[in-house]
């Protein structure tokens, strides 16, 4: 083994890069760690918001791109990327050889990282393992738990799972979410300091913020994926009648993200609501600036259940994406129904819950993580207690 630790962190997807932004910071500050970073799958793909140029302009060094994401937006699609994904990661972790491999989280594509790594006996390390939520994301992540040698965790409840599991806690930390670092620079200094509209274009309405405005983020459900162009035509509608002003962001891809785009540009083409500006990305920081600056967050993206509890932003989480998740009392949780969301969007304009909660941790996560993975023993084989 080298005299610093080698660990390559694998991206995705955007959302993947403000999960870990910090963790891959203070590995590449750490002197006894060194990072290399994987770029692949939507991460690198323009329609999706092309996060590897974010990735870059923050100084990362990016070490391999590997374009693995079939077209078609379904769940055979899902499944055949991910078998691709196993196939490119393999021959990409057999070249860097790391004395590690970290995965984050649940998105389908992380299981080929985390089976590329543990098929050739690489210490595997997960970020965000023991959470329980709806779709395929919950069978992606206890799947990844069972595969990996370290679990970085994110609340007291997690890590109980975890070792519920049959994990050794020992190999178990509850570090907190590295998004709410993220989070926690925000809110320290919480103002909109950049224009939506001059630095990240977007397409639709414009309109002044002075009076503010909301923001939405809707993924389809892969479990529901058949109903994501009638879902989001409902939120559409929704947010089309209640008139403020609004940031609407581009769907990850999943299986039904076609429908979520195809009903977002229709609806857009036949009404040309003039209160919807949408983009595709955002850096993290702008993005979370966005929001805590916003009157509420809309949708069904874990970003309301972790960063906006952390940050008191009012949320409306929409059907079952985030089911049984820990959330704080700024969330209010409805069904695909008209009625339902225009009540609960115009009672937390009205009436905010806006209410901050730590339970995802306290901004200090990518510190916590790189100074335990300097110093743990690393291993590839565990034999599971019961």
């Amino acid at each position: 083994m080298s005299e610093t630790r080698k660990i390559c962190a694998v991206i995705t997807a955007r959302p993947s890069y403000s999960r870990v932004k910090t963790v891959l910071q203070a590995i590449k500050e750490h002197p006894k760690l060194e990072l290399q970073l994987v770029v692949a799958g939507s991460a690198l793909l323009d329609r999706y918001g092309n996060a590897v140029n974010f990735i870059e302009k923050d100084g990362f060094t990016i070490h391999e791109k590997v374009f693995m994401v079939l077209e078609g937006e379904n769940k055979t699609a899902m499944a055949k990327t991910t078998g691709l994904g196993v196939m490119e990661l393999s021959n990409v972790f057999y070249n860097l050889q790391p004395d590690a491999v970290l995965t984050i989280a649940d998105r389908f594509e992380t299981i080929a990282t985390s089976i590329a790594a543990a098929y050739q006996n690489i210490p595997l390390i997960h970020l965000q393992g023991g959470e329980v939520t709806g779709n395929i994301d919950e069978k992606v992540r206890h799947a990844n738990t069972k595969l990996a040698d370290i679990h970085f965790v994110t609340s007291e409840d997690a890590k109980n799972r975890v070792i519920k599991m049959g994990e050794d806690e020992r190999y178990v930390f509850n570090t907190g979410c590295p998004s709410i670092d993220l989070a926690a620079e925000v809110q320290n200094r919480p103002g909109l300091d950049f224009d939506p509209f001059g630095k990240y274009g977007g397409v639709g309405a414009t309109f002044p913020l002075d009076d503010g405005y909301i923001v939405v983020m809707q993924h389809p459900v892969t479990t529901e994926y058949h109903q994501a162009k009638e879902d989001v035509i409902k939120t559409l509608e929704v947010i089309d009648e209640i008139g403020v002003p609004t940031f609407w962001f581009w769907p990850n891809v999943d299986a039904g993200a076609d429908g979520t785009s195809n009903g977002i540009r229709s609806y857009r083409e036949k009404h040309n609501p003039k209160n919807i500006r949408f983009f595709k990305n955002m850096e993290p920081n702008d993005f979370l600036r966005l929001l805590v600056n916003g009157k509420c967050l809309i949708g069904n993206s874990s970003v309301g259940i972790r960063e906006c509890s952390f940050l008191g932003v009012p949320v409306v989480n929409i059907g079952t994406r985030q089911n049984r998740r820990l959330r704080g009392e700024n969330v209010l949780d409805v069904s695909y129904d008209k009625k339902e969301i225009y009540d609960a969007i115009t009672l937390q304009l009205k009436d905010p819950k806006n209410t901050r909660s730590t339970i995802y941790g306290e901004g200090d996560s990518g510190k916590k993580i790189a100074d335990i993975l300097s110093d743990i023993e690393l291993r590839f084989h565990k034999t599971i207690s019961y």
